[in-house]
């Protein structure tokens, strides 16, 4: 009986997931993920490391209880709030809060831990941050997860989201958080052995409750060299079945770093070529390609 209600939501789900898709700016890609690698740096060598890029420090700032860091810059008119991944254990421990609750001001359900440490920085942030100006909002890892949820509570008040950049973001909500904030402009870059946006995989109960971790925007998948994928909706939720049930390997924590991510975007400024993406699953007898 649950398998045949999860085919029936699958069939749904990927109606509601075809999209089409523009071309890929590789570099705006490539400087948002210098920005996401930026926010590993000492804060006193953040500052003569933006002015390389253009770009002027307002604000930087770690959040007490979650030691989540972020800082604030502008550019040519134009601000970027970029969050840094996971860096120590208070990072961890809200990574591992996987809770889905009920979030009363976006009015959807969001992981836990990851709500909590955006809500955060978006009360430390606001005072600083410009509404009438371009926003863009980039991170890795943990940090990836933070900025979908501020594009969430930004778009409530009408901020001018120019995009919004992720490299190995977790799920941070379910299929109808998803649909709710489905015009977010989210691009989630993604190395192909890099198994943390896989996370939180699907569970029996889940299934039974239709209630799945789901991903938002379009998923670029990166394949080394100068290939790449464009995915979205059933196909990004179900690559996790693919990994969940091996044990990460070394390869899968070097797929994760930033650095292997900005070494990918590298190779594909210098010439990109986009293949389909074949996942070779088969789900309760339904082919999912």
């Amino acid at each position: 009986m649950h398998h045949a209600r999860f085919i029936i939501f699958l069939t749904i789900t990927l109606f509601y997931s075809i999209q089409s898709y523009g071309s890929t700016d590789f570099a705006l890609i490539q400087q948002q993920g210098q920005l996401a690698n930026d926010t590993y740096l000492p804060p006193t060598e953040l500052e003569a490391a933006l002015k390389l890029q253009e770009q002027v420090l307002i604000h930087q700032n770690i959040m007490p209880g979650s030691n989540v860091s972020y800082f604030l810059s502008r550019s040519q008119g134009a601000q970027t709030l970029s969050i840094r991944g996971t860096a120590n254990l208070e990072n961890a421990l809200v990574d591992l809060n996987l809770s889905l609750r009920d979030n009363k001001t976006l009015n959807i359900k969001l992981h836990q831990g990851f709500a909590s440490a955006a809500v955060a920085v978006y009360n430390d942030v606001q005072p600083f941050l410009d509404l009438n100006e371009p926003i863009y909002i980039t991170g890795h890892s943990l940090g990836g997860a933070i900025a979908v949820i501020l594009g969430m509570y930004l778009s409530l008040e009408d901020a001018q989201i120019s995009q919004i950049v992720t490299f190995g973001q977790p799920k941070v909500t379910n299929v109808t958080g998803a649909n709710a904030f489905s015009q977010l402009p989210l691009i989630r870059v993604v190395n192909q052995s890099d198994i943390v946006p896989l996370v939180p995989p699907i569970s029996p109960m889940q299934i039974k409750d239709l209630d799945i971790f789901w991903h938002m925007g379009s998923e670029i998948i990166l394949n080394g060299s100068n290939e790449f994928s464009i995915t979205s909706g059933i196909k990004s939720a179900l690559r996790a079945t693919k990994f969940t049930t091996s044990i990460p390997n070394q390869a899968n924590l070097i797929a994760h770093k930033m650095d292997t991510y900005l070494t990918h975007i590298s190779q594909l400024r210098k010439g990109a070529v986009e293949v389909p993406y074949k996942m070779g699953i088969d789900l309760f007898g339904v082919s999912i390609d």
